[in-house]
């Protein structure tokens, strides 16, 4: 019956971490289509926000059940703004 519990426990500590990381990435999308529009807007932006969230995601990905997210950079926003503008 312990074995059933352990993996249980594991289990259910796997999804906690699945979720708060979904939630993360949520949060991670709305701040990168932030900077993205006031980028296009050719107004200031940071990633500041962006990189918080990573951060998080990052530390939640140690534990080796979901992915690792890279920083963002500026410059890598106004890159893509550039290759949206090309399209």
């Amino acid at each position: 019956m312990s074995v059933h519990k352990a993996i249980t426990k594991l289990t259910k500590k796997h999804n906690e971490i699945a979720s708060q990381f979904a939630t993360l990435e949520q949060q991670r999308e709305v701040f990168i289509s932030e900077a993205i529009h006031l980028c296009q807007q050719n107004k200031s932006f940071t990633t500041n926000k962006i990189n918080s969230i990573t951060n998080e995601m990052n530390e939640l990905a140690k534990s080796g059940v979901v992915p690792q997210r890279k920083l963002v950079s500026e410059e890598m926003v106004k890159e893509y703004v550039g290759r949206l503008n090309q399209s």
